[in-house]
């Protein structure tokens, strides 16, 4: 790896677009500095010796431009945008450099080569036989391995993906189900259906009841939402007004066959949870078949990959367009986790006349894989843009009146299948946690406002607000100090006497909560097995009360490094024992789905010891002299049950005293606390500020070594590089 300007060799830029020899030099030099993937290189590489073979050699900016392609995918974007490289500045539309920028102007940039390339240059580069298509021109025989479509450059597959999604929403948005008829028996049916599961009339307008009629209505359908807006409630209302509705119209008599899914195993294990809470406090006394359509609801959620059948060591799934998945209703959870390519894949598997319910807050961190399909799909959302007809339709069935802001009689058939949840029933006017990620969010509507916005949450003095600035001070220090203690002291009145929905909320705490419980609240050696279940779930549930959220892996304000500084912080204050290896009150993060353990990426767990324990003539023997360690893990199914693993059966973990905001998708933590870095990074952007903000229930507190840092993040927003809105967005209006 390059670590210093001196050791960094220079290129002439001319040089560079007139000899592939001196271009695969500079890129193999980004390489070593970490700012391209070997992989983008080895595409440029294989397509120089494909095209010298045929004797038509490529030139080297074309090449160039398939690196960055590639690139582009590695970073989230679905294409190689030019024109906004033009635009925005290559070297920020390219995100480059990456994490570290320390290096930046020691080495040619995209910019150095490309700022002077004028437009008409562009047509005559990419045009070549044997690499670049015109999307008019590509179509599903075509065989080039890049298409273009404009001035965006595409690897062919991602642009498939793009086109195949389009396609199939098409097709879904121009379904007209029985129910979209007001007057119909199926409508009319609905209507009382949802009127039993929404008896109280709400004041306002209940979003969650018109997104149930909303949802119901069409082949394909988005409820979106911040946290606290009660997407899960929503959704189990929704599947028991459909079942009702199929069990009693016509001559229905059978049960709609409903699956549920989530990207990653610790999404579906949340939404297992919350479903079979919600499924079970549910007063479905009011519907027909009240017994039948509650045990038609299923608790049981499986990952994107279980669902299609995942084919080991292959990109394909069992289930596909000749072999779809047998389902009525799928629902997918956390969709903003959800790539361009997974979603394809499960569009195509899905039988046209099946209903796809996509939930999750559009404002989040898009998918670690390329593509932004939520955020695209929901882009319009706050805005409505619903036509007369869809107002009306929603108000007769619903009772709820469409404000007249968001009826737009030029909305596009894609504005009528989006419902977004308005009213947070977590944060209230009081919640400054509610208020900053609002003022994040503003930017949005108003560019520039976001900084000034998030200043005005901080002055006013919220309780359940903290902020640090790490100017001036031992940063180390001062993380690990608030790490551990949970800094009650930068709240307003220490964080003492808070209520929130009537109940008492306990001031903020740090690692050394869970690490003192784990040791105070430990059973007896002999303590039966059910003893020890219970301490790991209290001691996870005390674990859970504090949360540091990083931006970066690497780096000193990275994941990696503070992993080990808090390590280190803990040891000394001996409340840790090591800091490397296996001990009690390790933390450890899953990084990589394990089936045969029942791990998922994302899951926690902590290390605990245990009296070893063997059974003897069928009795069990505890020797409580021998201690033993095992990593406790929540067993993810809503019984409140653990799973208890031996630590050299986790081959994919790593300690998580600190976790990136992307790996905390999902998740919950009473107090959240975000440390930026102390430079601007291209990864800093309001989706993940908004993602980090709310994570936390009750508490959050934000370490910032710099400033301007923070507020040029809230202004940066992802824009991932893609199509798709726009295919979608231009089709006709036709009123659904």
């Amino acid at each position: 790896m390059i670590t210093s300007p001196e050791s960094i060799a220079p290129f002439n830029a001319a040089e560079v677009l007139t000899s592939p020899t001196a271009l695969f030099s500079l890129l193999e030099q980004w390489v070593t500095l970490g700012w391209l993937r070997p992989l983008d290189t080895a595409l440029a590489r294989f397509l120089d010796d494909e095209t010298r073979v045929a004797n038509q050699p490529a030139s080297p900016l074309l090449l160039l431009l398939a690196a960055l392609a590639s690139h582009q995918l590695g970073r989230g974007h679905v294409c190689l945008d030019i024109a906004a490289m033009q635009h925005e500045g290559l070297n920020d539309a390219l995100s480059l450099p990456p994490e570290d920028q320390t290096l930046a102007h020691s080495s040619l940039l995209p910019s150095d080569l490309l700022a002077s390339t004028e437009p008409a240059v562009w047509e005559d580069v990419l045009t070549h036989p044997l690499l670049v298509a015109n999307a008019a021109d590509a179509g599903a025989a075509g065989n080039t391995p890049l298409v273009r479509d404009g001035l965006r450059l595409y690897l062919r597959r991602y642009w498939q993906y793009e086109q195949s999604i389009f396609k199939h929403l098409v097709q879904r948005l121009d379904q007209h189900e029985a129910v979209a008829n007001a007057n119909s028996e199926t409508a009319q049916a609905l209507k009382s259906t949802l009127d039993a599961l929404f008896p109280q009339r709400a004041s306002a307008t209940d979003w969650q009841h018109i997104a149930c009629a909303n949802s119901a209505r069409q082949g394909f359908s988005v409820i979106t939402g911040g946290p606290g807006t009660g997407k899960t409630t929503t959704v189990v209302k929704l599947l028991a007004a459909l079942q009702s509705v199929a069990l009693s119209v016509g001559a229905g008599t059978r049960a709609l066959r409903i699956r549920l899914a989530a990207p990653t195993g610790k999404a579906a294990a949340r939404l297992n949870e919350s479903i079979s809470g919600a499924t079970t406090g549910l007063d479905l006394s009011g519907l027909a078949h009240a017994d039948v359509c509650r045990q038609a609801i299923p608790t049981e959620v499986t990952t994107l990959h279980r669902l299609l059948g995942s084919i080991p060591g292959s990109r394909r799934f069992r289930h596909d367009r000749d072999n779809p998945l047998v389902v009525d209703v799928l629902v997918i959870d956390e969709a903003s986790m959800v790539d361009i390519e997974m979603m394809a894949r499960v569009l195509d598997a899905l039988p046209a006349k099946a209903k796809l319910i996509l939930l999750g807050d559009k404002d989040q961190l898009a998918s670690v894989d390329a593509g932004a399909v939520l955020g695209e799909l929901c882009q319009r959302a706050s805005e409505g843009h619903y036509t007369q007809c869809t107002a009306e339709w929603l108000s007769a069935i619903s009772g709820c009146p469409v404000d007249p802001e968001l009826v737009d009689d030029q909305g596009k058939p894609l504005d009528q299948a989006i419902t977004l949840l308005r009213k947070s029933y977590r944060f209230d006017a009081d919640s400054g946690i509610g208020q900053l990620a609002a003022a994040v969010n503003g930017s949005e509507v108003q560019p520039g406002s976001g900084a000034t916005a998030v200043r005005s949450v901080f002055r006013a003095d919220y309780a359940d607000l903290a902020r640090l600035g790490l100017n001036g001070r031992e940063p180390e220090a001062a993380i690990s100090h608030h790490s551990i203690d949970g800094g009650a002291e930068l709240f307003p009145g220490r964080g003492q006497g808070r209520r929130v929905q009537g109940r008492d909320i306990v001031a903020p705490v740090g690692y050394a909560y869970y690490l003192a419980h784990m040791h105070e609240a430990r059973p007896a050696a002999l303590e039966t097995m059910a003893a020890y279940d219970r301490w790991a779930r209290s001691v996870l549930d005390a674990y859970s009360q504090f949360q540091l959220l990083c931006a970066l892996r690497r780096g000193s304000f990275g994941v990696e490094g503070l992993n080990q500084v808090i390590a280190g912080a803990l040891h000394r204050a001996k409340l840790i024992r090591a800091i490397d290896g296996w001990y009690p009150g390790r933390p450890v993060l899953v990084t990589r789905n394990d089936y045969s353990l029942g791990l998922m990426n994302g899951d926690i767990g902590i290390c605990l010891e245990l009296p070893a324990r063997q059974w003897i003539k069928g009795e069990e023997v505890i020797d409580s002299a021998r201690l033993v360690q095992r990593v406790a893990f929540p067993a993810g199914d809503g019984s409140g049950g653990i799973h208890w693993v031996l630590p050299s059966r986790l081959q994919a973990v790593e300690t998580v005293y600190a976790m990136t905001v992307h790996k905390a998708q999902g998740s919950e933590f009473t107090h959240a606390c975000l440390v930026l870095p102390d430079r601007p990074s291209p990864v800093l952007t309001r989706e993940l500020i908004y993602t980090g903000i709310t994570r936390a229930k009750h508490w959050f507190s934000l370490l910032l070594p710099n400033d301007g840092v923070f507020e040029q993040a809230v202004e940066r927003q992802v824009t991932r590089t893609s199509g798709l809105g726009r295919l979608l967005l231009g089709t006709s209006a036709a009123e659904k």
